[in-house]
């Protein structure tokens, strides 16, 4: 009884080509985009304008590092625990979400 209208040749001849056009388009910009993207690098632990900036922050945490040296929350993390690996922060507390750091005096 209902249901979708059969379509006349012309309308089904349209409807090819545009799908054919769709995916030549999709395969263009999928093609170009094999390249690997450069990765976040996060600063030198060991540099002192790094470490006097650390310094001055009360309480480190992913969010504040990932903020202040505009980098991913992911690489802020790592950055972190590098520093604690170190020896230059310490771990205050923590949970599986966020931890929180303070700087070794």
């Amino acid at each position: 009884m209902g249901g979708k209208k059969k379509l006349s040749l012309k309308q089904m001849e349209r409807m090819q080509v545009r799908r054919g056009e769709q995916e030549r388009k999709k395969k263009e910009k999928t093609a170009g985009t094999n390249e690997k993207k450069p990765g976040i690098i996060p600063p030198d632990p060991k540099g002192k304008k790094i470490v006097d900036e650390l310094k001055r922050m009360r309480v480190l945490t992913p969010y504040t590092v990932a903020s202040r040296f505009n980098l991913r929350i992911s690489a802020a993390k790592d950055f972190l625990e590098q520093l604690e690996e170190n020896g230059m922060v310490q771990l205050v507390s923590g949970s599986h979400s966020i931890k929180i750091y303070k700087t070794v005096d």
